[in-house]
């Protein structure tokens, strides 16, 4: 309807020429833009310690056998079925030591004494490394990491907590325990998945906010799954319990204004400005489906996006270090950490350049039953954090019904991912009170366990009791906590019948965006053809000094800087990078991840060029102009799926001025991300009204490559959308699907989802052979001024008034017919194209078919077998929606998308080409 695009200076000739002059910036290996490398921090142990050492060194083996063999004797397990096991490597007469003999504590043991026995050291070693607390740290990779954690840990370890402290501990778990037991009681067959015997989680959030405010963080960034979220949500993140008890009526979870579906109660949020010794602390909690773990790498992405907002880490102009400002909490269950793989995914993206965030803190809450399955059965590692040593992240292990080691456990932790700015793990030993949920009976399947659970106190009470026979709380002070606060939700609960959500939307950063309507809107998304041209030279402009492949030079250089001057004959990449540049241009920002997509699958891009003698990187479209405010950011990823889609995913939701991009090396390898696209990408916004301009590219084509490297299963994310058989689609369908067949639909495509004042998923089907056919190229007035996008592309070869049979197709067939209905002469026959599927484009067919009057049949030409493609989609929408039957032609319906065997693909290419002109009416 309108163009957002616009000329920043009124004289654009003038403007061309500023932009045009000569920068000397440009983006070596050292600084690409989102990525900067690290300093190495130097250290050595001091010579006098060192000293020391080797004068006691059987004792020095000991110690160091406690550092890494005593968690596995600790006394983290509150449900323990077995003895603790002997671990000969902590005997001293292994080091030739006996009890009695006298050593040197100096620069081996963290304490105020300097000497003592083997058995005081035993005794002080057993206090630390084998009570309620044991930890994993001897396999941290630099020395400086192993001595900083051994000192830290065991200082801490000999600390008393402050008085103020433990009753704040007091306060937060039984102010837990009371939300549980309120909702036990006035809603007793609810499944609340609630923080029973797992209440010190409450003591690590609010340790974990205190340290962040007090370290200068200004925002937390929560992935989380259910068990106990209602708990943290109302306890410390001022979440108002009206709003579940209202959900537990029957209300909805959004105003009637807005078209969403809701969630379910442990799938809630808050994204809340806290007050926390008196400083401001943003928290934003993620929702989560129930798909266990799969909110993590997606916390991780709107970590990033944040920090790119802000200017914080590798973002920053200055001499920032990552999560400065913005820090990442990954919340676990046990079971699940080591269950699903995405975790993996997401610790080997940890360091990962474009990846990177600066560490996460994991608190692992520790239940030992996943589902109903005991840990031990659920794994075949000793611990479910062993996932953590592969990328060398250390670990704590905790009682869960010690909270103040919880507390302790939580400042270990932070301070070492302060100092290193790498990932920590926290795994919190605790049960659950009850069963899988709250209405499950677990003795059918654990009936040891909870023989032990049953006859015993809970965790807040049993605190509780020791602060009062410490003499450091009251009975009275413990009393007015639980009643005070069941007061309060007895209050929220009487408010529930004149609630209303106002849950405020499109803020911040989205104000000025909406839901998309119930209409179609077309928008001008053309560039003035100068800026177009400026794009592309620079698309391909490097240093004097920079030793570019002469492949490229000769290939990629030369042909596009032909073409712009020419403004004929572009190919996909060439569209695609003046798509991208005008987008800077305006100052949006870009980032495409995959693998190796600087380079491209089908080394068609070459955004990212490699200095052939240093092995630098420079890119190009980072470089137009030295005052553009919006770059490129070119992730190569790791080889995932999942993960990286749900990075990607996360950074789309935080800011609708960056286009993010993912592209599957093959279509076919979003199946690896599957879990993704149903629970995030395609029902995100109806879920949680959460938009999201996701651009996803599936490279798709038959062409011999056989059955995992043909087909994008279009027919899966059409059936994922919510477009309707029997109405017409408008702007408000949850994700776009489209097929371009030119690289000016490509370009208008890529364009139109920044320009527009809503963001919808995109799904292109993108093409492999076409990237450099010549047949298949566009001009530079195809995306200049006052062009768009156009979901159907009608015939303009053939009169209309002799055309008898019209065949509709999409993507690379359109070519293969086209060159048929040549070869046979068949000009009766009419081949339009629809470039968009969803939302299903009935205006623009209908007016393509008005043109046809002798028409006799019309018919669906695809490469894809029957019971896959877009055919199950378009067939019901001519009948219903356009009235006219329509008849099928292409591979017979198959078990997978494409044959094997090279001379039957060559024989199905060509009967699915010559078919559809053979058919009578």
């Amino acid at each position: 309807m309108y163009s957002k695009f616009y000329v920043k200076n009124a004289n654009l000739f003038n403007q061309i020429k500023r932009l045009t002059q000569i920068s000397s910036r440009s983006y070596q290996s050292e600084s690409v833009f989102g990525f900067r490398r690290k300093k190495k921090e130097e250290y050595e142990v001091p010579v006098e310690i060192q000293t020391a050492r080797n004068q006691s060194g059987n004792f020095y083996r000991l110690v160091q056998a406690y550092r890494k063999h005593a968690h596995k004797i600790a006394e983290t397990n509150p449900i323990c079925l077995e003895k603790t096991i002997s671990i000969p490597d902590l005997n001293p007469l292994k080091y030739g030591l006996q009890n009695s003999d006298k050593v040197s504590f100096k620069g081996i043991i963290n304490t105020d004494k300097l000497e003592g026995s083997v058995t005081e050291a035993l005794e002080l070693l057993n206090s630390i490394y084998s009570n309620n607390i044991g930890v994993e740290f001897d396999y941290l990779e630099t020395e400086h990491e192993r001595e900083w954690f051994a000192n830290a840990y065991e200082n801490m370890m000999q600390k008393q907590l402050s008085n103020e402290t433990r009753i704040q501990i007091a306060k937060d778990i039984l102010k837990s325990q009371v939300f549980d037991q309120f909702m036990a009681a006035k809603f007793v067959s609810v499944k609340r998945y609630g923080g029973e015997g797992a209440e010190s989680m409450m003591a690590f959030f609010s340790e974990f906010f205190k340290l962040s405010v007090n370290d200068g963080l200004q925002q937390i960034v929560v992935g989380m799954p259910h068990r106990g979220r209602l708990n943290f949500l109302t306890g410390l993140l001022d979440f108002p319990p009206i709003k579940i008890f209202a959900k537990l009526k029957g209300k909805p979870d959004f105003p009637t204004k807005y078209e969403a579906t809701g969630d379910v109660l442990s799938h809630f949020i808050s994204s809340v400005d806290i007050n926390v010794d008196n400083k401001p602390l943003h928290v934003s909690i993620l929702y989560n489906p129930s798909h266990l773990e799969a909110v993590n790498p997606v916390s991780m992405g709107k970590t990033r996006a944040k920090q790119l907002m802000v200017k914080d880490g590798d973002y920053s102009q200055e001499n920032n270090r990552w999560s400065d400002k913005i820090l990442n909490l990954q919340v676990h269950g046990d079971a699940a950490l080591s269950g699903q793989g995405v975790n993996q995914e997401c610790l080997e993206m940890s360091s990962v350049p474009h990846f990177e965030i600066g560490g996460s803190v994991h608190l692992v809450v520790n239940n030992q039953v996943g589902y109903t399955t005991p840990g031990d059965r659920g794994r075949s590692s000793r611990y479910c954090t062993d996932l953590a040593k592969i990328i060398s992240a250390p670990v704590l292990h905790v009682c869960g019904d010690n909270p103040e080691m919880v507390l302790k456990a939580t400042r270990i932790a932070f301070d070492y991912q302060r100092k290193f700015r790498k990932d920590v793990f926290i795994d919190m030993h605790c049960y659950r009170q009850w069963g899988h949920n709250e209405l499950d009976d677990p003795t059918f399947t654990n009936p040891a366990i909870y023989k032990i659970i049953r006859a015993q106190k809970t965790v807040p009470d049993r605190y509780a009791e020791k602060l009062v026979q410490e003499n450091v709380w009251t009975k009275d002070n413990w009393d007015k906590v639980v009643s005070e606060h069941r007061d309060f939700l007895n209050e929220e609960l009487k408010k529930v019948d004149q609630f209303e959500p106002d849950e405020p939307c499109f803020q911040r950063q989205w104000q000025g965006y909406d839901q998309a309507q119930n209409s179609i809107t077309k928008w001008n998304t053309g560039v003035h053809p100068e800026i177009l041209k400026y794009v592309g030279v620079k698309s391909v402009t490097y240093p004097k000094d920079f030793n570019i492949h002469p492949n490229l030079l000769k290939h990629h250089v030369t042909n596009r800087l032909r073409t712009i001057n020419d403004g004929f004959n572009l190919d996909w990449s060439t569209a695609e990078a003046l798509a991208i540049g005008s987008l800077l241009y305006q100052g949006y920002n870009v980032r495409i991840s995959g693998q190796d997509v600087g380079r491209g699958t089908f080394s068609q891009r070459h955004a990212m060029l490699v200095d052939q003698a240093t092995n630098n990187t420079y890119i190009p479209l980072n470089d137009m102009d030295s005052e553009q405010s919006g770059f490129f950011e070119i992730a190569n990823s790791i080889l995932s799926e999942e993960a990286v889609l749900g990075y990607e995913y996360g950074m789309s939701i935080e800011n609708p001025n960056n286009l993010i991009i993912w592209e599957a090396q093959f279509g076919d390898f979003f199946n690896g991300a599957q879990i993704m696209f149903d629970t995030f990408v395609s029902s995100g916004e109806t879920k949680w009204l959460w938009s999201s301009g996701l651009v996803v590219m599936l490279p798709h084509g038959y062409d011999g490559a056989g059955p995992e490297h043909s087909s994008s299963r279009v027919e899966r994310f059409l059936q994922m959308t919510d477009s309707k058989e029997n109405k017409p689609d408008g702007d408000n369908i949850n994700m776009q699907v489209c097929q371009p067949s030119t690289p000016a639909q490509y370009f208008h495509l890529l364009r139109r989802q920044m320009i527009r004042n809503f963001r919808k998923p995109l799904i292109i089907i993108s093409p492999k052979t076409l990237l450099r056919s010549p047949v298949a190229t566009s001009n530079l007035d195809d995306m200049s001024i006052n062009t768009s996008f156009l979901p159907v592309i009608g015939d303009t070869m053939c009169n209309p008034d002799h055309v008898e049979k019209v065949l509709f197709t999409s993507g690379k067939h359109y070519y293969t017919l086209l060159e048929k209905r040549q070869s046979l002469m068949a000009m009766d026959t009419a081949i339009i194209r629809i470039e968009s599927f969803c939302p299903f484009p009935i205006v623009e067919i209908q007016q393509e078919i008005s043109k046809y009057k002798n028409v006799k049949g019309f018919i669906w030409c695809q490469e894809e077998p029957q019971n896959m493609g877009a055919w199950s989609f378009i067939q019901p929408r001519f009948q219903n929606l356009l009235g006219y039957p329509i008849t099928y032609s292409g591979r017979k319906t198959m078990a997978c998308p494409a044959v094997g065997v090279g001379l039957w693909h060559q024989q199905q290419a060509i009967d699915i080409t010559v078919k559809p002109f053979l058919m009578k009416y």
